[in-house]
């Protein structure tokens, strides 16, 4: 129980920090190589999502029933909506950072990350290939983390 409220926890504070950056004009880039680079954090996430397939969404990062995917863009990332959303929030940060946004997009990386963690301890539960599967596939950026 403690572990679904915390990942709710890492949800709630992620999609905080992105309205309030959206609310303080930190959130979209406006230079169109930035405007590309966020064009394909979506693109990442519509990917992982038609991927995934119809499963839905838990706030508290439940784990769902049909088996673990590690297809598509899953081969390369372990959560790459989460890591599409990391991209978009810190190329929003790259023309004109300030104390205010860059702390927001901190909090919105913790968020996930946070949500990442405990998400993966649901999926090692449910899925013991979960295990392998973290060999070879990191959590943000293909290769590295």
């Amino acid at each position: 129980m403690l572990r679904k409220t915390l990942s709710l926890c890492g949800f709630l504070v992620a999609a905080a920090g992105m309205l309030w950056l959206f609310a303080i004009h930190h959130l979209f880039a406006t230079n169109y190589v930035l405007l590309a680079v966020q064009a394909c954090a979506v693109l990442l996430m519509l990917w992982a999502r038609a991927t995934f397939g119809l499963r839905s969404f838990h706030a508290t990062a439940n784990t769902t029933k049909g088996g673990l995917v590690t297809t598509g863009p899953y081969r390369y990332w372990r959560h790459p909506i989460y890591a599409s959303i990391i991209y978009f929030v810190w190329v929003g940060q790259v023309e004109m950072p300030t104390v205010a946004s860059v702390s927001l997009a901190l909090a919105v990386t913790a968020g996930l990350v946070g949500r990442m963690v405990l998400e993966e301890q649901f999926l090692v539960t449910a899925y013991p290939e979960y295990l392998e599967y973290m060999r070879h596939a990191k959590r943000v950026v293909p290769f590295v983390f």
